[in-house]
């Protein structure tokens, strides 16, 4: 089972450098795995990934396997895994986009798009704190229990979901989005969805 999730991580790894979803050292990736995670070691590089840049570490942050240093994140995904039972896997990174919007200080709520309401319902923005830090885990964890995608504030963006391909599909989705959002205020601006329409798409979930 293991050797299997480490597969699809650094499959996944690979496919989000090709498409400079995870720059250089940026980001990293886990899986939900026994009574812990499996995730990428401190200084990995996602596009890169071998299995020996993979580590399982529990969820008070422990890993047992020596010479192997967890993601400094790591904290992040265990209070995501632990707000969320439906959650097995989460890419964090910093798409160029998504990034841009977390650099600017605004967030991807405006209900721009149906097909993003109906994924996502909004992506919320977590106020900042220093990477890697508690207080960053608390900015960005009060959000996971209504939302599966959340960007932090001059940092990235994170994603969870039950499968490792529907969390890469929404990264997808995600940085998509914030493309076309940041490119419509070139033509005028983006024009939101009303109440009512946003409402019919989300009740479609």
């Amino acid at each position: 089972m293991r050797e299997i999730l480490e597969e699809q991580i650094i499959m996944y790894g690979k496919r989000m450098g090709e498409k400079n979803l995870t720059p250089g050292y940026s980001g990293n990736i886990s899986c939900r795995y026994e009574d812990g995670m499996l995730i990428t070691t401190s200084g990995a590089s996602n596009g890169y990934l071998k299995k020996n840049n993979i580590v399982y570490t529990d969820f008070s942050g422990n890993t047992l396997e020596e010479g192997k240093k967890p993601s400094s994140e790591k904290f992040l995904h265990i209070e995501f895994y632990k707000m969320r039972p439906d959650i097995n896997f989460i890419l964090h990174v910093h798409a160029p986009y998504l990034s841009a919007f977390a650099a600017a200080g605004k967030s991807l709520e405006a209900p721009v798009m149906a097909e993003n309401v109906f994924y996502f319902g909004a992506i919320p923005l977590a106020e900042y704190a220093m990477p890697s830090s508690r207080e960053l885990v608390n900015n960005t964890a009060k959000y996971f229990d209504k939302y599966d995608a959340v960007l932090m504030a001059n940092h990235g963006f994170i994603v969870g979901s039950k499968t490792i391909d529907d969390a890469y599909m929404k990264l997808e989705l995600a940085e998509s989005y914030a493309q076309v959002v940041l490119f419509t205020h070139l033509i005028g601006g983006p024009k939101s969805l009303s109440d009512d329409e946003a409402s019919a798409v989300y009740a479609l979930r």
